[in-house]
């Protein structure tokens, strides 16, 4: 069909750090036909807790940007942007997008509290590219929301041209470094990082889910544009 290139089946709203690029082209290899990503950036200067913080107060304008390309979903795709203030301040910033936007929102956190959600899963190790103070914040947002965190780790980068020049090779053994006996499943946590294409083979060589935040994000923004097709080759979690 040829108009597949124009999302005739949904498109998809994705507000971005406009210092990364990894996303949109993750996004695309996962999309099924008819499905498009619309993008729009906000600034982020750095992954620090002040870059990040200032970072939220740009979202609401963007989804409302956002709802002028007819976005069927919108999301925040940034992990470190959406659990920096804890549970009650991404909730509350969902519900402010979808008040200026008029469609279904989420963040990359909701969403990989989702994941976890849809595929039973309760202990896990995760991967970040954080610094200390960063992923410090992710452990206790997961764990204030039911989550055991049998081990997480940062790799110390604050600029996310460290984070998204990081090759799938790296990615790929830090995240088996990270595993743990007890977790049921591995997080790689930023939307800076490359993950999609390897995420068959950990699962394979892990023995258990892999989920990185692009493939949550996609995976729920997906489902809440009302496009419940079950994609293979990028892990369990969108056969769900």
């Amino acid at each position: 069909m040829l108009d597949d290139i124009y999302g005739w089946r949904a498109k998809l709203g994705l507000i971005y750090p406009s210092s990364s690029w990894v996303m949109e082209p993750e996004f695309y290899a996962m999309s099924p036909p008819g499905v498009i990503t619309c993008t729009t950036r906000v600034l982020l200067e750095d992954c620090s807790v002040e870059g990040l913080q200032k970072m939220g107060s740009m979202v609401v304008d963007s989804a409302r940007l956002l709802a002028g390309s007819e976005a069927d979903a919108i999301l925040l795709g940034c992990t470190s942007g959406s659990f920096v203030n804890g549970r009650a301040y991404n909730d509350g910033l969902i519900q402010q997008m979808e008040d200026a936007a008029g469609v279904p929102c989420t963040t990359t956190t909701s969403a990989l509290l989702k994941a976890l959600e849809a595929l039973h899963i309760n202990k896990v190790a995760i991967a970040t590219p954080y610094v200390p103070e960063v992923f410090q914040r992710a452990k206790s947002y997961l764990e204030n929301s039911g989550i055991e965190v049998t081990r997480i780790e940062g790799l110390g980068f604050i600029y996310d041209s460290d984070i998204h020049g990081q090759s799938l090779e790296k990615n790929y053994q830090y995240a088996k470094t990270i595993d743990t006996c007890s977790a049921e499943a591995v997080l790689i946590l930023c939307t800076a990082m490359r993950t999609v294409p390897i995420l068959e083979a950990l699962e394979k060589d892990l023995g258990k889910p892999v989920i990185s935040a692009i493939q949550a994000s996609f995976w729920q923004v997906l489902r809440l544009a009302g496009v419940m097709e079950k994609i293979s080759g990028y892990g369990q979690l969108l056969l769900k």
